[in-house]
């Protein structure tokens, strides 16, 4: 029998460095026309292979700015999430996936955030906070990889540093069921993987007097608590 997986492990660093890359993706019209496209592809896929049901719809801002906050089981995470929302948001993405064939080309037109994981990325940030400053609403994984467990890892303090330095509120969106062993299991018997979304209550982080890790600190313990209260105990991992 293997062993499960730890979330020990430390967590992802990007081998490659292409900051040139790294930029706020401008909403120009072309961009603008292919993410409404993508927005009903992904509406599409979700169809063919999820069944998706949601709860907490009304909870969702009508308007930006503010910064989803998200758990991360899987491949259809995107998918699933994208396909359920009334708009197109920006989104954080890591900077390996732009060399994948095709679907990497895609990502880069619809305008994905660059993000060199486990680096001092101030391009990726900066790009965060001026899309934040023009009332965008941006998505980020606190946790910096899929789940290794299929529970919440500890999460990083990417999410916790923007919502502090752009004074935005926060809206925690978990999903269940994307595990990629689900999923494609379910593919591969020609079934549709049934998944759940809930979109937590907006929030702000407290503010505090301390100094800056220990307020990063205590800002990305709101956050995954906030992540942790929206999800099955099961799926709670380390916030359990």
């Amino acid at each position: 029998m293997q062993d499960k997986p730890s979330s020990n492990l430390p967590k992802p660093v990007s081998e490659v460095w292409r900051p040139e890359l790294v930029r706020l993706p401008q909403l120009t019209r072309a961009r603008l026309a292919f993410r409404v496209f993508s927005h009903g592809l992904l509406k599409l896929v979700a169809k063919l292979c999820l069944r998706v049901t949601t709860q907490g719809m009304e909870n969702l801002p009508q308007d930006g700015p503010f910064l989803i906050v998200i758990n991360h089981l899987g491949d259809a995470d995107a998918p699933a999430l994208v396909s359920a929302l009334p708009f197109t948001p920006d989104a954080l993405g890591k900077i390996e996936l732009y060399d994948l064939p095709i679907l990497g080309r895609l990502m880069d037109w619809y305008g994905i955030i660059w993000l060199h994981r486990g680096r001092p990325d101030k391009r990726a940030l900066r790009s965060a906070l001026d899309g934040l400053a023009q009332g965008r609403v941006i998505i980020i994984a606190p946790e910096g990889r899929y789940s290794l467990t299929g529970g919440l890892e500890e999460g990083t303090s990417g999410a916790a540093f923007l919502a502090y330095k752009s004074g935005v509120p926060l809206v925690p969106i978990v999903v269940t069921g994307t595990e990629n062993a689900n999923v494609y299991g379910h593919m591969k018997r020609w079934q549709r993987a049934p998944v759940h979304i809930r979109v937590g209550k907006m929030f702000r982080l407290a503010e505090q007097a301390s100094a800056r890790q220990e307020v990063l600190s205590r800002g990305t313990s709101q956050i995954m608590a906030a992540l942790a209260e929206l999800l099955p105990e099961r799926y709670r991992g380390e916030y359990s």
